[in-house]
């Protein structure tokens, strides 16, 4: 692994954002934790605990908490925690705070529902200049606060800053894994939560869990077909950032996303759901994108295709669920 970042800043304070901070702070790096939201960031500084997003774990005193953006051009090491549709609008308003040196990590989950654009295309339109890498893998932002064991992946398209950042970020409780497949690693991160969405469909109709454990692997092969197309290694799909991440959010009710399939399930609307002060679940905003992007490589999605029309008013669930058990018999892996 290469060399640590010293300074960190984490660019967001939801319960994930807390997280990495947390993260940072026990590999050795000194770490800002800024938030765009003044009042938030001075309960945060005084109380040391997230209330409002993370409530339990303490923020030690060496992590410092700021709303003040000027403090993010102190860092080397920048990880832009937000959510996937508002990392354009932050990159705008800290964009010309950042060092020049500095090597900014999108840490999203998602798709811009706009553009199309993976997030570390967003950052790399925004700072063509800087060093761009990107985190994904399996982890809830509760366990990984609370120090329990956890494995990512952090792409980058040079390999040498994706295990720079690897280094800054891994400790005894916190593994990170480097690698050059930045596309397939976002990929992965983002549709595998539209996955999950089905996911919690089935469960929440009672389907079983033999009819889950097909859907989640037949999801992860329409996956990996789309990640190839757009120029990533298939292999990535079976890691951290494919399967592993599949697994932990389309197996557990802990997901923000299995449980709004769930939601779905017993009746809750889509408007309802998606209500603002509601949990956020990125495959809702994610769904219609990944299946644009499916038609524009023309590659055969169903699953994916099924939730989006599903969330659209398209589609009922029930025709939804019609429409993928009667689709026409063909060989597994063609």
């Amino acid at each position: 692994m290469g060399t640590s970042f010293r300074k960190v800043a984490v660019a967001g304070a939801g319960a994930f954002g807390t997280a990495l901070a947390l993260v940072a702070d026990r590999a050795g790096a000194s770490v800002t934790l800024w938030t765009i939201d003044e009042a938030a960031a001075a309960r945060l500084a005084a109380s040391r605990e997230n209330i409002d997003f993370l409530p339990g774990p303490r923020l030690p005193e060496t992590i410092d908490v700021t709303s003040d953006t000027s403090r993010l051009g102190d860092a080397d090491c920048v990880l832009l925690v937000v959510p996937s549709q508002a990392t354009r609008s932050l990159l705008t308003g800290i964009g010309a705070t950042l060092s020049d040196d500095a090597v900014v990590v999108a840490c999203a989950k998602g798709i811009e529902q706009e553009t199309g654009a993976l997030q570390g295309e967003i950052v790399r339109a925004a700072l063509p200049n800087h060093r761009i890498g990107a985190l994904s893998g399996p982890g809830y932002a509760a366990e990984i606060a609370r120090g329990l064991p956890t494995a990512v992946t952090v792409a980058a398209s040079e390999i040498a800053v994706a295990e720079q950042v690897a280094a800054t970020l891994s400790s005894d409780s916190f593994r990170a894994y480097a690698s050059d497949d930045i596309i397939g690693a976002e990929l992965g991160g983002s549709l595998k939560n539209v996955i999950a969405i089905a996911a919690g469909i089935v469960e929440g109709r009672r389907l079983g869990e033999s009819a889950r454990a097909a859907l989640v692997t037949r999801g992860l092969a329409e996956m990996s077909r789309l990640g190839a197309r757009m120029g990533a290694r298939p292999e990535t799909f079976m890691g951290l950032s494919g399967l592993g991440d599949l697994m932990l959010t389309a197996m557990s009710r802990q997901s923000r996303n299995t449980s709004f399939g769930i939601a779905l399930a017993e009746g809750r609307s889509v408007a309802e759901l998606t209500a603002p002060g509601k949990p956020l679940a990125e495959g809702a905003f994610t769904a219609a994108i990944a299946a644009r992007l499916a038609r524009e490589h023309d590659i055969d999605m169903p699953i994916t295709n099924a939730v989006a029309a599903v969330l659209s008013g398209r589609l009922s669930l029930d025709e939804a669920i019609a429409a993928l058990v009667s689709r026409p018999l063909k060989q597994e892996i063609a």
